[in-house]
């Protein structure tokens, strides 16, 4: 029943974190290209209230007007409409399903005793560790030199440096599934502190001058521009994170630390030249492609690197029978599906059930590889083309 639950759990969380994370990264990729698409206002009162920028849009069948205020506008609406429950939700969902996919069971998901071994307390500790100290050290660049001339670009050298250390250091003390997800939810971490300690609060002060008649600091709106430009460059390889546990040949491989990274950087590069691409259509810069050519060229040398070697051929039976594959399910699998433990609500542990999901044994055990987990188990190669002949005779079980 726990096992069952858990998989309930963690199918709605899914549903949901995916829900969320869409409405954030729609907002979030909507207002880069608003920021980066506007032009100056024609109109002179729109210029006398302080406005900044304007754009002409046209979406739904209706034409749509939005202006950007230098500072602040001049009267404080009614209404004004806040962008953060988009972020929040995204990570208390992400966290919540990270809680019960990974920590909930760590000797399975975290821990790889081929990569190192510790117990599941000190794996906990140190995963959750690495989202705050992440943070920590992160902004603690941001504050340093954010400001400073050239800040930008010493922001994100620094940055850099510092993520390719967290990958490595990631992939040396977890299972490679496990590194590549933490690593996300590391990135994905950062990206909701900055709405919370400082894009929300620069918000709230402008807002309170503005009730108060303070003039307004426009730090506050820079700080908050800075911190919401660092977030667009995550958003991609933190995307890439989250999916990549459907793949095991990139977390699996000897140098995953490398994949990671350079899967990160053509995410990031490929972001840079849709964020200039509206600044180029508008004469502000150059064209953006040097950008889209190396995320590109980084994703061709991984594809290259990562070809599968060839394999020789184990020699198995024209025909294999159920009677020689049943020791193999028995020894290597049902110890997570059978009758005591039921991960993903699968059971192979009669024949009935085992037919039922050849097609998900095959895929997982043959094909992809991915289970056992970190074969945990020690299924080889002899074991594996067993059950592929197997499958492809029909998956017979009389």
């Amino acid at each position: 029943m726990e096992t069952y639950l858990l998989d309930w759990a963690n199918l709605l969380l899914r549903w949901l974190h995916v829900i969320v994370a869409i409405a954030w990264i729609g907002s979030s990729f909507y207002f880069v290209f608003l920021d980066s698409s506007l032009t100056p206002p024609q109109d002179e009162q729109l210029k006398k209230d302080g406005v900044s920028g304007e754009l002409w849009a046209l979406h739904g069948g209706g034409f749509y007007h939005p202006v950007k205020f230098a500072v602040s506008p001049p009267k404080l609406p009614e209404h004004l409409h806040w962008f953060y429950w988009e972020s929040y939700s995204t990570w208390l969902s992400g966290f919540a399903l990270f809680l019960i996919s990974y920590l909930w069971s760590p000797s399975v998901y975290l821990i790889d005793p081929k990569v190192f071994v510790w117990s599941p307390a000190a794996a906990i500790a140190t995963a959750l560790a690495f989202l705050v100290v992440f943070w920590l050290l992160y902004d603690a660049i941001c504050r340093t030199l954010g400001q400073k001339d050239n800040g930008d670009a010493k922001v994100g050298a620094l940055v850099l440096v510092l993520v390719c250390f967290a990958a490595w250091l990631a992939t040396q003390l977890f299972a490679g599934r496990a590194a590549f997800l933490l690593m996300g939810a590391m990135l994905a971490t950062a990206m909701s502190a900055n709405v919370f300690f400082w894009i929300i609060p620069g918000q709230r002060t402008v807002v309170a001058d503005l009730k108060a008649g303070r003039p307004v600091d426009p730090i506050h709106g820079k700080r908050g521009k800075q911190r919401s430009v660092h977030n667009t460059y995550f958003t991609l390889p933190v995307v890439f994170a989250m999916l990549s546990n459907h793949y095991s040949f990139t977390y699996s491989h000897p140098q995953n630390w490398l994949i990671l990274i350079g899967m990160m950087f053509a995410g990031a590069a490929i972001r840079q030249f849709f964020v200039m691409r509206h600044g180029y259509k508008l004469g502000r810069n150059k064209h953006p492609w040097p950008y889209a050519v190396a995320g590109v060229v980084a994703l061709l040398a991984l594809i290259v690197w990562l070809r599968p070697a060839p394999v020789q051929a184990v020699a198995v039976p024209a025909t294999v029978s159920y009677a020689q594959i049943k020791p193999v399910i028995e020894q290597r699998c049902t110890m997570c599906h059978g009758e005591a433990l039921q991960s993903k609500n699968v059971r192979l542990d009669s024949p009935d059930a085992l037919k039922q999901h050849a097609q998900a044994v095959y895929q997982q055990a043959v094909v992809t590889r991915a289970m056992p987990m970190n074969n945990a188990t020690g299924l080889t190669e002899e074991e594996r083309a067993l059950i592929g002949q197997w499958f492809k005779a029909g998956a017979k079980v009389e």
